[in-house]
Formats: C-alpha cells, structure tokens, sequence
C-alpha cells in the first residue's frame, strides 16, 4: 500500500511540475499592462489591503476564542470545586 501511494505521490508532483513550467513559459501580458499604466501599483494596493483584513479578522476571532476558552476553563474549576 506505501509503495502505490508513493507512486500516485510522485505522479501527482510530476504533473504539477509540468504544468507550472507550461504557465510561467506563457507571458503575462495583463502584468505588462497594468506596469505600463501605472495601474500595478493598484492592484497590490489591493491585494494588501484583502491580505490585511483577513489576518485583523482572524486575529480577532482567535481572541474570541481566547476568551470563551478562559470561561469554559473557569466553569469547570468553579463546578469541579462546588461538587468536591
């Protein structure tokens, strides 16, 4: 059984490999453009801007779950306590 997963593994990679190499031989145009127009610095403005908000937003789930792991901790102990 390893030996047939690391077969469709190496396969798998080997696709991949190939067909990375058939995008980055293609030109980008579209990056071409938007460098001549100026316009590229839009788009990693934007692209930053997305990249920002979701690392805020998961920053601020994680502590929401901070804190309502610190109350169920807190539950526990005080009903582990009145039970003793």
């Amino acid at each position: 059984m390893k030996k047939y997963s690391l077969l469709l593994l190496s396969l798998f990679f080997s696709v991949v490999t190939k067909a990375q190499v058939g995008i980055v031989a293609a030109e980008p145009e579209m990056a071409d453009q938007f460098r001549a127009n100026g316009k590229i610095y839009i788009v990693i403005t934007v692209i930053a801007m997305i990249f920002l908000a979701i690392v805020v937003f998961l920053a601020l789930i994680e502590r929401k779950i901070k804190h309502l792991e610190n109350q169920v901790n807190e539950d526990q102990s005080i009903n582990s306590k009145t039970n003793s």
